[in-house]
């Protein structure tokens, strides 16, 4: 069996790392990437991770100042389906290969550039590095509690850049299923803080109630100024660590499931002392600083095997490890499902990887091989260009600007945010997502005291039905649905479905041509298949918390602590876990997005009929790449400081006279545009900085020269003037990242546009993650608990008698 994008042929001008990633997703699911890299190779190979984003693809040196090497590319790109580039706005076009060209020799083409800011941002000629978005959008504020010090904290998961990846990839998949009837290709665009921005799947919407209703609704801290916290929330989703010095991440989030814990934790008895019955509500803050104390130290009492087997024998009670790095490719659930796969890197020899984000059944994506030698196809390529022949001229006729998922039909069946979430981005970009919720609707709609907030922005664009998919009446309706729909997502956890009759083979059954895409969040069979996964869950066992706080916590360290010492570090581990707008629930959404685009365009080809799988665990370990990948021989990567301001004195932050600032000036150009501006005469003519080897050497005394230096102005000042020299340095804000994307930065970057809402009236919204050069796009609001039951029961030819003996039975809403 062939792979879903087999034949697909995929240029990709290697930038960074969300261009290389993309890249090498494509190549997982079967395209032919041919990675084109400057002289020396990309930047890339100096990194570890080099051995899983090149994976599969085929590399070739051409220099495209080169008139004679640009050529070649062109004529590669002549004869190619997608190109992947990720280069500043206009250089491209500078050097020859911008999309007006490429398009003009191959209308066919797609076209997918991913920036750092986009195009139209007023910080669009800044350098799009990982952390100066982070730092503009006001994430590293937003993780100040994460260290002992006073200001922002950073942190190291890459969640613009991986979301960038996945939005860009949907865009791609989009085009070629838009492609498959107008024969036209087109550009797509996205952007690392577009992308970063459209991460958060709920804070949107409370934003802006706090801004509507600022007497009624506040933002309120997770945690107080004495780091106790602010919401009993907070306390359900307890942080501990066990007597062998393994740190655990609770998610008894209902009422029930923490009875359970304080039960097995032997502290029933509290529930009968008046001081204590309340738990976990407590008014005081030294009441419920006490409350957890005594919690964290009775998880202390047991082992984690003991604790182990208390999951195993209390299904209400559950835990995830806090993994670390390559830790995660041993989770039991990836190593039983076969999520992971072996290769021999040429030059870094075996490895242990990720295996493809998405499962498909009857096109099965998979590894071709090890990344290859710098140059390893470069005769070859060279030769199958000057053989390419000039593709076709576009189609007789105005070309279409409908939107590029028009009439496709997806059908949700789950709840919460990680699957349906995914679904959500499609609608931006055309597809019809009608959502199945039980009659009380998704738990979502009352997660938040403002009825409906929890649940809006995920249910943007969507058609609500409401049916009991317990009576056999109302799985009746569900499958009626699936007869019609082209694609099927759902995110229940093991056996729900199959229990329901609505799993994939029953659904297939009825209609052969469906793609059933299975989203949960550890999978849908094995050890943890039925287990309960919200984002801190994943966040600590995935290894994203862990890497988020910087330095190891090692066993040793952990069962030498105070319990005062251990509540601060459960404090710093749960704010690494999940704070703003940045968690797996988004990492793995935009996942599930490019797995239904990808559904969508094999669909069209002819694949259909078929199972799918993604899992937000799965879905991390690609996130965090950088860190997972294990190797044979120890390897160096680099490492957050003890105080997290973040890699060394180059890539850090930096406290100003007022304010904070993040410096990103990694390079040799870098360094020497940095010690021209900074005004220290010494800086660039001291020997100890006088070369990468140097300044290495010579890190936390060139980290201090710069902190002194940084403190002679303002953080605003040091950006306009740095940025002007050519700098990598922007604020790091101190408002909520979803204030900034919102607010006027997001306005000038023309991320935000105003929806209706029957609930919320007209509101901002981010708009959608990709845009396109022909296909519109469209941003729609959210709706209401079983909207659009009799709209869409009428439709499939119900009657008026028929749909009003289901709503008498209980079966619909009402």
């Amino acid at each position: 069996m062939t792979g879903p994008l087999e034949g697909i042929r995929v240029v990709e001008f290697c930038g960074g790392a969300p261009t290389a990633q993309a890249g090498q997703v494509l190549a997982d699911f079967g395209a032919d990437v041919v990675g084109v890299e400057p002289p020396g190779g990309s930047p890339l190979r100096a990194h570890p991770v080099y051995a899983m984003w090149g994976r599969g693809k085929r590399s070739v040196v051409l220099d495209l100042g080169d008139e004679c090497d640009r050529a070649v590319a062109l004529r590669l790109v002549d004869g190619a389906d997608v190109v992947l580039e990720g280069f500043r706005p206009d250089v491209a076009e500078r050097l020859g290969v911008g999309y007006e060209e490429l398009a003009r020799r191959n209308p066919r083409l797609v076209h997918a550039a991913i920036t750092g800011w986009g195009r139209s941002s007023p910080y669009a000629g800044v350098a799009g590095y990982e952390a100066l978005v982070m730092a503009k959008l006001g994430v590293f504020h937003s993780y100040g509690r994460m260290s002992s010090r006073p200001g922002p904290s950073f942190i190291s998961t890459p969640y613009a850049a991986y979301s960038a990846t996945q939005t860009a990839l949907t865009g791609v998949l989009a085009a070629l299923y838009e492609r498959e009837t107008s024969g036209l290709g087109q550009r797509v665009e996205t952007d690392l803080a577009l992308a970063a921005a459209g991460l958060d799947p709920w804070n949107q919407m409370l934003h802006m109630l706090t801004e509507r209703f600022p007497d009624a609704f506040q933002n309120k801290p997770t945690y107080d100024e004495n780091l106790v916290p602010s919401m009993s929330l907070t306390i359900r989703l307890l942080v501990a660590v066990t007597s062998d010095g393994h740190w655990l991440q609770f998610s008894q989030v209902q009422p029930r499931l923490f009875l359970a814990l304080v039960e097995e934790a032997g502290l029933a008895w509290m529930l009968e002392d008046p001081e204590w019955s309340t738990l976990p509500e407590f008014e005081d803050p030294d009441h419920r600083r006490r409350f957890i104390e005594k919690l964290m130290e009775a998880i202390r009492q047991k082992s984690l095997a003991e604790w182990q087997e208390v999951f195993d024998r209390n299904p209400n009670v559950f835990a995830e490890v806090f993994r670390q790095g390559t830790e995660l490719l041993h989770h039991p659930q990836l190593v039983h499902a076969g999520q992971r796969v072996g290769l021999t890197d040429p030059e870094r020899g075996d490895t242990l990887q990720p295996a493809p984000a998405v499962w498909m059944s009857g096109t099965p994506t998979g590894v071709r091989g090890p990344a290859p030698l710098l140059d390893a196809d470069g005769e070859r390529l060279r030769a199958t260009a000057a053989a390419t022949s000039p593709a076709a001229g576009p189609p007789s006729g105005p070309p279409p600007s409908g939107l590029p998922l028009e009439g496709l039909i997806i059908l949700e069946l789950g709840t919460f945010y990680a699957g349906p979430y995914g679904a959500t981005v499609l609608t931006d970009l055309g597809a019809r997502v009608v959502k199945v919720e039980p009659l009380d609707g998704d738990p979502m709609r009352m997660l938040v005291a403002f009825p409906e907030a929890g649940a809006a922005k995920v249910l943007q664009g969507k058609e609500s039905i409401a049916v009991d998919i317990g009576s056999p009446e109302g799985q009746e309706v569900v499958r009626e649905l699936a007869s019609r729909s082209h694609v099927v997502l759902c995110s229940f956890r093991a056996g729900v479905a199959e229990r329901l009759g609505v799993d994939a083979a029953s659904l297939l059954r009825l209609n052969p041509e469906l793609m059933y895409l299975d989203a949960p969040g550890y999978g849908t069979d094995g050890p943890y298949g039925h287990r309960p996964a919200f984002a801190p869950t994943i966040s600590a066992g995935s290894g994203i918390a862990m890497r988020n706080f910087g330095p190891p916590l090692a066993p040793e360290r952990s069962m030498a602590m105070s319990i005062g010492d251990a509540r601060l570090s459960s404090v710093f581990l749960s704010v690494g876990a999940n704070s703003g707008g940045t968690q797996p629930d988004g990492l793995a959404a935009l996942t599930v997005g490019t797995a239904l685009a990808l559904a969508a365009f094999v669909r069209a080809r002819g694949g259909g009929g078929q199972r799918m799988l993604t899992t937000m665990l799965l879905s991390a370990a690609h996130a965090l790449s950088e860190t997972v990948v294990e190797f044979a021989e120890p390897v160096e990567r680099p490492q957050v400081d003890q105080e997290a301001y973040g890699y060394g004195a180059l890539y850090r932050l930096y406290e100003t006279a007022e304010g904070w600032v993040f410096l990103a000036a990694p390079t040799e150009a870098d360094w020497c545009r940095l010690a021209a501006a900074v005004g220290e005469a010494s800086l660039a003519g001291d020997p100890r900085f006088r070369d990468a080897e140097s300044r290495a050497a010579h890190e936390d005394e060139l980290a201090e020269v710069l902190a002194t230096a940084f403190h002679a102005r303002g953080a605003r000042q040091w950006e306009k003037e740095l940025i002007a020299a050519g700098v990598g340095c922007v604020v790091s804000e101190e408002q909520p990242m979803e204030a900034m994307y919102l607010g006027a930065f997001g306005q000038q970057a023309g991320m935000v546009v105003e929806t209706g809402s029957p609930i919320f009236d007209t509101y901002p919204r981010i708009g959608p993650l990709v845009g396109f050069s022909r296909s519109r796009t469209r941003a729609l609001g959210g709706c209401t608990l079983g909207e659009h039951t009799v709209p869409i029961l009428e439709e499939i030819g119900w009657s008026p008698d028929r749909i009003a003996g289901l709503r008498d039975k209980g079966v619909i809403g009402r």
